[in-house]
């Protein structure tokens, strides 16, 4: 059975009988996890093992656990930890170090509670008025170093055999407002794109997943790149990403129309999958109804992405831990 074109979220911290029954129906390639969804140890890894009974096999659950303001998990639950550029800045020049270390960490915490892939890294170029909503959760304000950390985040992921989303494609850093709440457009050329932020992404053209940008480049395409065929063709064929290509949350206020509408207009314009984050159950079947099982191409995609989920070189979490707390002694906050 192909897989659903979609990765969605549930509303509480079990399965009701009508979840189950949409996720058997529709199997939708994988699920995510938000703060609504997480109060101990054993509920998540009850919650992650029933999200995978219902469709059948062992579905990929993804959840935002960058650190700082978006890190849906917490103490005691799982570390603490400053925003990603917080601690580059504090860091300096052992920052790809430590970067490494923080994510392998997270890493291991999730694959603990059933969780296998985390939306990170955030691989958009920081400028002085990029929305504060996303500054400090950027790695750089240059693309030399958003490339030479963002590796290190990616590795850290797939070392541990924990699936990195590389985000917002092909680029947010440009944005000056909220995309939550509003659609951003951005006004800068294409020697500026090019140069900076689509070629951040061209460096990452072999990652196993990516997301896009509800974001509109008004010298391109006057549409949302999400919902454009002329951006996501760029994400293709200039950045030359060939991973599974998944929406930012379609349920954001950037975008117009109804959620079924939108997800359409996403897998259209050539997404491989539509991510629905606020688990409203009858948003999610209105989605499915209308959506359907991916494209033989997002299949294909989808498969190889799962194939990354095996560790590379897993290290346990005592010896990830005590290298960082080591190197934060050099580097107190």
């Amino acid at each position: 059975m192909s897989f659903g074109a979609a990765i969605l979220g549930c509303a509480g911290e079990r399965l009701t009988a009508e979840e189950k029954r949409l996720y058997r129906d529709t199997n939708p390639f994988g699920f995510i996890l938000f703060t609504r969804n997480l109060s101990d140890a054993d509920q998540i890894r009850a919650l992650t093992a029933e999200m995978r009974e219902s469709v059948g096999r062992n579905a990929p659950v993804f959840i935002d656990q960058e650190g700082g303001r978006v890190q849906r998990m917490r103490a005691p639950l799982v570390r603490d930890w400053l925003p990603p550029l917080d601690d580059v800045a504090r860091f300096g020049a052992d920052a790809e170090t430590a970067m490494y270390l923080r994510y392998a960490i997270i890493s291991r915490e999730l694959l603990a509670l059933g969780i296998d892939g985390n939306c990170s890294p955030a691989l958009d170029v920081a400028r002085p008025d990029t929305h504060a909503v996303l500054r400090n959760r950027l790695l750089g304000d240059n693309p030399r170093d958003v490339v030479r950390l963002g590796k290190a985040v990616a590795l850290a992921h797939m070392d541990q055999g924990v699936l990195p989303v590389i985000k917002h494609m092909p680029g947010h850093g440009l944005g000056t407002l909220d995309s939550h709440l509003e659609l951003p457009r951005v006004a800068a050329g294409r020697d500026v794109l090019d140069k900076i932020d689509f070629e951040v992404f061209a460096q990452f053209n072999q990652s196993p997943l990516g997301m896009t940008c509800h974001l509109v480049f008004d010298e391109i395409d006057p549409r949302p790149a999400t919902l454009s065929p002329v951006m996501i063709d760029l994400i293709r064929s200039q950045i030359g990403f060939e991973g599974f290509l998944m929406t930012d949350d379609i349920s954001m206020e950037a975008l117009s129309g109804t959620i079924p509408e939108r997800g359409s207009a996403a897998l259209a314009a050539g997404c491989d999958a539509v991510l629905h984050c606020n688990g409203d159950l009858a948003e999610m079947q209105a989605l499915m109804a209308r959506i359907g099982p991916m494209s033989e191409a997002a299949q294909t995609r989808a498969e190889q992405a799962l194939n990354h989920r095996k560790a590379r070189n897993p290290v346990d979490i005592e010896t990830l831990t005590a290298e960082f707390e080591a190197l934060s002694q050099q580097h107190p906050q």
